[in-house]
């Protein structure tokens, strides 16, 4: 496989010619959220295509971007639909992406639409990781339809990449270059709450760095605590280093949000977030940091740095203030709590807690050991034994 930055420099020596494409795989609440975000960004050296099934869905969705986005002044890139393309076969991935050949493809496809999967796990087992295999359902096929194209794309995974993408990079397969969402949603929470703190206005101008896997996203946006775990945390308010209580700034990231599909704004954002990032490193020589999970195939998230000021890209977990040993084992603390013990050559292991809970809250027991070929299989078990039944 390509690596990151190899594919980081592809790219900036082809967009020298021409416009970067963006395809969005799938067009439900994130994908239709990014695609505005996109289109508001009047930015004319950039073409989007959507992929899905639902044609006649999806140009009425386009069609309504596009005509706000003009009303406000901003539509400056074209938007193409692919239809009639089903996630469940690879073969319809891959005539997609190789009759667009983008530069960037974004998978904001879940295998269980309309469902925010949390409001089913927080109240009843407060961990995440049970969905693991609905999380990778989709994007194991979207990477496989992409490796046998031969694809230099690099690519963006939205649904819980802190175990998704290092799952797929165990196992051998192709895997995404990034994760949205997650642990990035806590950046604007500490620095609303910091900037409370100390008495400033400027809020942007605190910049964090932070490790942190995808359980202490939801624990403390909910409940304003860590869990008793110690948080790795870097704050600098205009280039100084700033001292902060973590503990006390937790308790000030609880800020009630809707628990409906608006939560998706946040994830779209992320996407956002890394395709601008990319774009300025590659298109503008500029040095931009971001918060990613599963990047590199690594298990929770991670600060990165892409680095586009010098003659070649690079990419690369930020260790400016923590070295990448003690990120794994932060990471490794926060995805236990969220049912994840390991991945490791193809195969995902649940925590026993995690099974005991799901035991005793949903009467289901769970296989401890997921190998990579049993994805489908425990996927549907999860949807028939757990969702039907709780969801709603």
């Amino acid at each position: 496989m390509t690596t990151l930055n190899e594919k980081l420099n592809i790219l900036r020596e082809e967009l020298k010619n021409r416009k970067a494409r963006i395809m969005i795989i799938g067009l439900g609440s994130v994908g239709n959220y990014l695609l505005d975000y996109l289109m508001s960004a009047r930015d004319e050296e950039v073409e989007i295509c959507v992929v899905g099934r639902n044609g006649i869905k999806m140009q009425s969705d386009v069609n309504i971007v596009r005509v706000a986005s003009m009303i406000r002044g901003q539509n400056r890139s074209r938007v193409t639909v692919i239809d009639g393309v089903d996630l469940n076969h690879v073969s319809d991935i891959e005539s997609a992406i190789r009759a667009y050949g983008p530069d960037i493809i974004v998978n904001s496809s879940r295998a269980y639409s309309g469902l925010k999967y949390g409001s089913i796990s927080w109240k009843n087992i407060r961990a995440y990781g049970i969905w693991t295999p609905l999380s990778i359902k989709y994007t194991k096929n979207i990477m496989e339809a992409y490796e046998q194209v031969g694809s230099k794309a690099i690519v963006i995974n939205t649904s819980y990449s802190d175990a998704v993408i290092p799952w797929l990079k165990s196992a051998g397969k192709a895997y995404p270059d990034f994760g949205s969402g997650n642990i990035n949603h806590l950046i604007p929470r500490f620095q609303f709450a910091i900037a409370e703190k100390m008495g400033v206005d400027d809020y942007w101008n605190i910049d964090i760095t932070f490790a942190v896997a995808h359980f202490h996203d939801v624990v403390i946006s909910k409940e304003g605590q860590t869990e008793g775990v110690d948080m790795l945390m870097d704050v600098r308010y205009k280039g100084q280093k700033v001292n902060v209580d973590v503990n006390a700034i937790a308790a000030g990231c609880c800020i009630p949000m809707p628990v409906d599909a608006k939560r998706n704004m946040m994830n779209a954002s992320s996407n956002f977030e890394i395709i601008q990032a990319i774009l300025t490193a590659v298109r503008d020589h500029k040095k931009v940091k971001l918060h990613c999970p599963g990047v590199f195939g690594e298990i929770g998230g991670y600060p990165i740095v892409i680095d586009g000021s010098q003659e070649l890209v690079e990419a690369a977990i930020c260790e400016d203030y923590f070295d990448l040993d003690t990120m794994r084992r932060k990471n490794r603390e926060s995805i236990y709590l969220d049912g994840i013990e390991n991945v490791a050559d193809g195969v995902l292991t649940y925590t026993d807690e995690l099974l005991e809970k799901v035991r005793k809250a949903f009467g289901v027991d769970l296989v401890k050991n997921i190998a990579f070929s049993e994805i489908d299989q425990v996927a549907e078990f999860i949807v028939k034994e757990i969702i039907d039944k709780n969801a709603g």
